[in-house]
């Protein structure tokens, strides 16, 4: 199967940010063939027109939480919010149809404002996986980790089995990459650390968890370890390279030294730190430093909208007002890291994140006609300061046509009704858990 995509405005990302104006890109099968000047390719299969919009790399969100779309809009303002009502009614209604279905609407809403790849952490995650199948994105999946009850597993124990079965039953899948998620640093002790990244050696792929994002862990690692978070990952040798670290706002200077030495990535959730009001990561110093950063929508509950557009616009103006330097993050450089940054994070750089022969055929052709694009100087600032989600018309998942002029294979809707079917004593149990509050 070949598809030329033609007339439009080609960003690729790659080292060099060539680009080509009235350029093409040519898939064969799930890999694209060429990028470049227009020519002759010989018979192809579909050609689409993409003229009047910018041709760029699928998006890539490294840390989100496909499943929580039913907590989207509650309680947003209340604080200690995971503790008094995201846990428990996590664990009182969350179930493996509603995972699924949540998942399948999520990776759907991402699908739809160019996302191609995401990492998620959840629980549920043969559901999830399959939903991610069914709709055709990308994923890294892992099963949360905890020591306590979940909606999945009555202890951690438990939940380390479900998480090497998933690996261990996952490993073939053409979109699916499991990996391993213990929740965060202060919801697990050593012993679970060291056995979930001894599970992700042995089958060499990644874990991620929450790190020095709140201000009570870093309290409790200061008080009872004289560490930071950091440092104690390091302490029990579960800093290296199989890591995603997500959040990191409070790393220090030591710390971002230690992470590069170990080559440990980074997921950063600008929205959802600065709705939570947590504060802003050090992300100049962590770019500086030379390691790996890209962003994350984190989940629905947090950061309410799982796209990169608001994600790319919000860090501008948050590292630019932290840094006190406008010229800090010229917007090429935000979407690379929405791009390649992400790629480079998850370890997949070889195959996605700029649009060059031989990588795999995920893109996405993005309108430039919305009034906020226009006149089109900066195809860079346009994206990052003026597109947003629905502007995104065309996604290509390898080599798959996922998206096309806005409509999906799945539809939405239809998904949508199916969960807020799914929903209802769900619905109630929230209002009554709210009302306790």
């Amino acid at each position: 199967m070949k598809t030329l995509i033609e007339n439009g405005w080609i960003l690729t990302m790659d080292e060099q940010f060539h680009e080509y104006k009235g350029g093409q890109v040519l898939i064969e099968d799930d890999e694209i063939a060429y990028v470049g000047e227009a020519k002759d390719h010989g018979e192809v299969d579909e050609i689409i027109d993409a003229s009047g919009m910018l041709v760029l790399p699928g998006m890539v969100n490294t840390h989100t939480h496909m499943g929580m779309v039913p907590f989207r809009s509650l309680a947003d303002d209340v604080p200690d919010r995971l503790r008094r009502f995201l846990f428990p009614l996590e664990l009182e209604c969350m179930n493996d149809s509603l995972a699924y279905l949540s998942a399948k609407y999520a990776a759907l809403e991402m699908l739809y404002s160019g996302i191609t790849t995401c990492t998620d952490m959840y629980f549920f995650m043969d559901r999830i996986g399959v939903a991610c199948e069914e709709v055709g994105i990308r994923a890294l999946l892992g099963e949360t980790l905890i020591q306590q009850e979940t909606c999945d597993a009555p202890d951690v124990q438990e939940g380390l089995r479900l998480a090497e079965q998933f690996i261990a039953t996952w490993q073939s899948s053409r979109l699916i990459t499991p990996i391993i998620a213990p929740h965060a640093t202060n919801t697990n002790d050593a012993q679970v650390f060291t056995k979930a990244m001894e599970i992700a050696m042995r089958y060499d792929t990644m874990m991620t968890t929450h790190a020095a994002e709140l201000d009570y862990e870093m309290a409790y690692f200061r008080d009872t370890y004289g560490m930071t978070p950091i440092e104690w990952l390091e302490d029990i040798h579960c800093l290296n390279d199989h890591l995603l670290a997500a959040h990191c706002i409070h790393v220090s200077d030591s710390d971002i030294a230690l992470m590069k030495q170990r080559n440990v990535s980074v997921a950063h959730c600008v929205v959802s730190n600065m709705k939570a009001g947590k504060g802003i990561a050090p992300i100049r110093d962590m770019e500086r430093a030379r390691l790996a950063v890209g962003f994350g929508s984190d989940g629905a509950s947090s950061g309410n909208t799982l796209d990169l557009f608001i994600q790319m616009r919000i860090f501008a103006l948050a590292q630019k007002t932290k840094y006190q330097d406008r010229a800090l993050y010229p917007a090429k450089e935000i979407v690379r890291i929405a791009t390649m940054g992400g790629a480079r994070a998850l370890h997949l750089e070889h195959a996605i994140g700029s649009l060059e022969p031989g990588k795999k055929a995920d893109l996405i052709c993005v309108r430039s006609d919305s009034p906020s694009m226009f006149p089109l100087h900066d195809p860079y600032s346009a994206l990052v300061y003026g597109a947003c989600a629905h502007d995104v018309s065309d996604v290509f998942v390898d080599g798959v046509h996922v998206v096309k002029q806005r409509q999906s294979r799945i539809h939405l809707a239809d998904v949508r009704g199916e969960l807020d079917a799914e929903m209802q004593e769900f619905h109630a149990a929230a209002q009554r858990i709210l009302n306790d509050l």
